[in-house]
């Protein structure tokens, strides 16, 4: 069964931490599982990685992504197996679009894991260690952060990348460029301000060369139509083809994640509940300052999973 009107979403980088889905796991043998798969393509043993830490190691790029990639699709399978409906769309956040495209069938999972380790480690080597950074600008609207990295980008790239929620963005680029921007941001009334701690500037101009390696691994990849759409983050939209498909996901981490703009086109197409399958309520959360409307749940505990199913049992 289909249900019109549902949506799942899944998180991506930043959402890690170490423990996640260890409830989940002890109610659902699929999240273990799930998790042996990858470590099985990988060579190394993410579950313990994630279960034991430490957070330092997890939150490196290249441990993160494979990681965040198997919990979105460990609880899917958790979702699947108690009998959760199928979605009428889905969509990802930067990498949680990988989790979306495997639990829509177009990717194998263990493709998508070899995958999302070489995205990583394009991304990572993309820039000098130290040389890029992101932050996070609270409480101005889009087109003045926009204007903001144009004003303090200088000969350096600093641009809005991430378009959260309204009054959230996220801007990325070279590190002298984004706390130009961090600086500026406070003069210019900014609720926050602040540097993330992440390693790469992603979804910014500095990702290209990485793109364009990414495009060449892609190509090798087997995709199939998805069962269900899957709204991709540089376009809104579905892909219109497989080929379409495999651009699109080689732009994505060069370009802006048009998260406010999905959540929009979601509801456009008669959403009214979506579910985030994966660590944490980010995304939850961020649904429900796009569209007030909208009823979010959070799956990646039992009590979360079951509230889930009850709340979808009757639509």
């Amino acid at each position: 069964m289909t249900v019109a009107t549902l949506a799942m979403l899944f998180p991506g980088q930043g959402s890690q931490s170490v423990g996640m889905l260890t409830d989940l796991a002890t109610a659902q043998p699929e999240v273990e599982a799930t998790f042996a798969e990858a470590s099985a393509v990988l060579g190394r043993d993410l579950w313990t990685l994630v279960t034991e830490g430490p957070g330092q190691a997890l939150d490196r790029t290249e441990n993160t992504q494979p990681a965040m990639l198997a919990a979105g699709v460990a609880v899917w399978r958790c979702w699947r197996a108690r009998g959760g409906p199928m979605p009428a769309a889905m969509a990802g956040h930067s990498l949680g679009e990988y989790s979306a495209l495997v639990c829509a069938g177009a990717l194998d999972f263990t493709a998508a894991v070899g995958l999302v380790a070489e995205r990583a480690r394009l991304m990572q080597t993309a820039v000098p260690a130290g040389a890029g950074a992101m932050a996070a600008i609270l409480g101005l609207d889009d087109e003045r952060v926009r204007a903001l990295c144009d004003e303090q980008a200088g000969t350096e790239v600093l641009e809005a990348v991430n378009f959260n929620a309204p009054g959230q963005v996220v801007i990325a680029g070279h590190k002298a460029a984004v706390e130009r921007g961090v600086a500026a941001a406070k003069a210019a009334g900014a609720k926050r301000a602040v540097v993330l701690a992440v390693s790469v500037p992603s979804h910014c101009a500095l990702m290209r060369d990485g793109a364009a390696e990414l495009a060449e691994r892609l190509a090798a990849v087997p995709l199939r139509a998805p069962e269900v759409p899957v709204l991709h983050n540089a376009s809104a939209a579905p892909a219109a083809d497989l080929d379409a498909l495999r651009q699109l996901l080689a732009r994505q981490i060069h370009s802006p994640v048009r998260w406010v703009q999905t959540v929009r086109a979601l509801a456009d197409m008669g959403v009214a509940t979506a579910i985030e399958a994966g660590p944490g309520k980010v995304l939850a959360g961020l649904g429900k300052r796009i569209d007030k409307t909208l009823t979010t749940l959070a799956v990646f505990e039992p009590a979360g999973l079951n509230r889930a199913l009850e709340a979808t049992a009757d639509a």
